[in-house]
């Protein structure tokens, strides 16, 4: 009797300890389906905010100039924008800014105050454009603007981009890639020779 009571101890202390790895196993599954979760989204800041985090760690910048009436733009949201590989890629790479380029909000870049002195309040379409997207020469939207670690300006990229399309702009800025082309031949040979890697 002796022998089997330390049996069925032996046996419940088994099975406490499968247990206890399902349960282990269980609760780092949901962890690490919930770091995906929130890796599923740009990590999105102010221009203001983006040039402080430079001074702090450097890195490039991409900004996203919008406007709420835009149906390129809200494509570039909904696809570009939400694709895994382009959202992994900009996280761990740029500071990425959303900028309406019909805003209200004043915005102080480069030592210099830009606001939108002509905005109208529960103006539905159309606004009248905020200064710093007038200064960055913003002319369609969207326009995917690319800075060095500095804030100076490399390019305003006009128009709605796929995920590859902007892949190889994102790698191009950040492998410093751009620094040697200066020519159009150049350019075409670097588009040519490019390895796309995003899918979607």
């Amino acid at each position: 009797m002796c022998n089997f009571a330390i049996g069925n101890a032996t046996k419940g202390m088994i099975n406490l300890e499968k247990m206890r790895k399902i349960i282990l196993v269980f609760t780092m599954l949901l962890l690490t389906l919930a770091a995906t979760a929130q890796n599923s989204d740009i990590n999105w800041m102010s221009l203001e905010e983006a040039v402080a985090a430079q001074a702090v760690s450097p890195k490039k910048i991409m900004m996203d100039v919008y406007t709420t009436w835009c149906g390129p733009c809200k494509l570039l949201d909904k696809n570009t924008f939400q694709n895994p590989d382009v959202v992994k890629y900009i996280n761990e790479n740029y500071y990425a800014v959303k900028f309406n380029a019909e805003g209200k909000e004043p915005i102080r870049f480069k030592d210099m105050l830009f606001e939108n002195p002509d905005y109208v309040p529960g103006k539905s379409g159309r606004n009248a454009q905020h200064q710093l997207a007038g200064a960055l020469r913003i002319t369609a939207y969207p326009t995917i603007v690319f800075f060095n670690e500095n804030g100076d300006t490399l390019l305003p990229l006009p128009g709605y981009k796929t995920p590859s399309q902007l892949e190889l702009y994102l790698k191009l800025f950040y492998n410093d890639d751009h620094k040697g082309i200066s020519s159009q031949e150049q350019w075409d040979q670097y588009q040519k020779n490019f390895e796309f890697q995003f899918k979607g």
